[in-house]
């Protein structure tokens, strides 16, 4: 293509660039793929994934050019390197906390590229490679993300493997509890004033959960639970100990009827003597594995969890029996949606093949 003085496209530029253009569209609506369009029209990859963005969102108009807004004050190499050191964080490149702000971004381009971007041009630039602004997911610092990362290839593909020649279910538990006081949850209120929920102030006890995910292959995938409330009574337990899970452990054999492999995290109570030696004693029909530290996001019994509390946010319950019958009621819905089950599952990005 031809550029006229100042580094506008010529009128045949442009008009090249719109065949190209409406080609694509062409290409679009027979379903092909970005890449095969890409080594066709013999552009990048990125500039057909923009216009397919382009194209859902406003059509065949959406795609055709506006006018000619002069080169790309960055290239498509540089593009991609500025993406690579905003994907490495704000800490890396000196920032204090983990936010990235347009005015950020926009010193970062004039490190890197001694360009100068008006805060506008950076939102733009940003909007037009498919950034957006977005509520981040809290992650532990101290999680391994190599043995997350291994996850899928080590343990976890064990675990699968196991279960294919054992015809096992794959069971994911994990814990949670609720105090009187319900989660926050959003809810409308006039501007300039915050809503206010109203939760007693008095009143102790805790509702503690324990809860299995289950799946398997051609089976519809299942959840297991168990509930206990502790009042704050002499002598009664705070929570579950090890024989609770043990005993929730033979209650999954006995439901699903087959063979277990029992996916949980590394929590004090699961690594008990007494049950190690349980699950030693059963090793015909118990496997056990466990998953990596501070790694919440990879158990879908965690959604099950998120699932229930959302469910109850904002309650003002006048007594722990209250809460109780709350969650009692939620996980029940749950337990006959097994479509719920199966979006825990996929959430965690973990492939269960089923």
């Amino acid at each position: 293509m031809r550029y006229a003085q100042g580094g506008g496209l010529t009128d045949a530029g442009r008009a090249a660039r719109e065949r190209v253009r409406l080609q694509a569209v062409e290409r679009f609506e027979g379903g092909q793929k970005n890449r095969e369009i890409a080594a066709v029209l013999r552009v990048s990859e990125r500039s057909v994934e923009r216009w397919r963005r382009q194209w859902r969102e406003r059509g065949e108009a959406g795609v055709l050019s506006k006018g000619s807004p002069g080169r790309p004050r960055l290239s498509e190499t540089q593009i991609v390197r500025l993406e690579r050191e905003l994907e490495r964080g704000p800490l890396v490149h000196g920032w204090a906390d983990q936010r990235w702000t347009l005015a950020r971004i926009r010193t970062l381009i004039g490190r890197l590229f001694h360009v100068s971007y008006t805060v506008e041009g950076t939102w733009l630039l940003l909007k037009r490679h498919g950034w957006s602004w977005q509520q981040p997911a809290r992650r532990a610092i101290e999680r391994d993300d190599t043995a997350v990362e291994g996850l899928e290839e080590g343990d976890l593909a064990a675990g699968k493997s196991t279960a294919a020649e054992r015809d096992a279910w794959i069971v994911f538990e994990d814990e949670a509890g609720q105090s009187m006081t319900p989660p926050r949850a959003r809810t409308w209120g006039r501007i300039g004033q915050t809503p206010v929920v109203r939760v007693r102030g008095r009143g102790s006890g805790r509702v503690s959960m324990a809860g299995m995910t289950c799946c398997k292959p051609g089976e519809r995938s299942r959840l297991i639970y168990r509930i206990r409330e502790y009042r704050g009574r002499k002598g009664e337990p705070k929570g579950f100990g090890w024989q609770d899970f043990r005993d929730l452990v033979v209650r999954a054999r006995i439901q699903l009827g087959g063979p277990i492999v029992l996916v949980w995290d590394n929590v004090r109570l699961h690594l008990t003597a007494g049950m190690r030696e349980f699950i030693t004693a059963n090793a015909d029909w118990l496997t056990v594995f466990q998953l990596p530290t501070y790694a919440p996001d990879l158990n879908p019994q965690e959604g099950i969890w998120a699932l229930v509390k959302r469910d109850i946010g904002n309650l003002a319950a006048a007594d722990l029996s209250q809460i109780t019958r709350a969650v009692k009621r939620r996980l029940k819905q749950i337990q006959h949606s097994p479509g719920l089950v199966d979006s825990c599952l996929a959430g965690t990005g973990l492939i269960m093949d089923n």
